[in-house]
């Protein structure tokens, strides 16, 4: 899909994005890219991953934390699913990832947190750990 040009901030947070997500999920995200959403897919990856993810003020391990975090408070369930695998790609243990799960329901309520669980048990299933 051709659309705004590909420039530097363009290409870093086309890596990054790769880094964090995987190149399977990056590949068939970018096989849907069309006319209505082309702009949008440039927003996110110059504006999210470039502008934000790339920055040396913490580093992608703790950025996954609070995307998680985030979107565990929010009962976003597809971006946690995706950023949960993206958590494991950026290091984070299935021990870890259930300690963060348990803080959050302190702050952000048990049914929320009760959700991320199941949420998480079926995305390491998916991902045979």
């Amino acid at each position: 899909m051709s659309g705004t040009p590909k420039d530097e901030r363009y290409e870093k947070g086309a890596k990054m994005r790769r880094k964090v997500l995987g190149d399977a999920w990056v590949d068939k995200s970018e096989k849907n890219r069309n006319a209505f959403n082309n702009d949008w897919v440039d927003f996110i990856t110059r504006g999210a991953w470039c502008d934000v993810w790339t920055r040396p003020g913490l580093a992608p391990k703790i950025r996954s934390v609070i995307t998680l975090s985030v979107v565990l408070s929010l009962g976003h369930w597809d971006e946690f699913r995706l950023h949960l695998r993206g958590a494991v790609n950026n290091g984070w243990t299935k021990d870890e990832i259930k300690e963060m799960i348990m803080h959050a329901a302190v702050y952000a309520g048990v049914p929320a947190s009760n959700h991320a669980m199941k949420e998480a048990e079926g995305v390491f299933t998916d991902m045979g750990m």
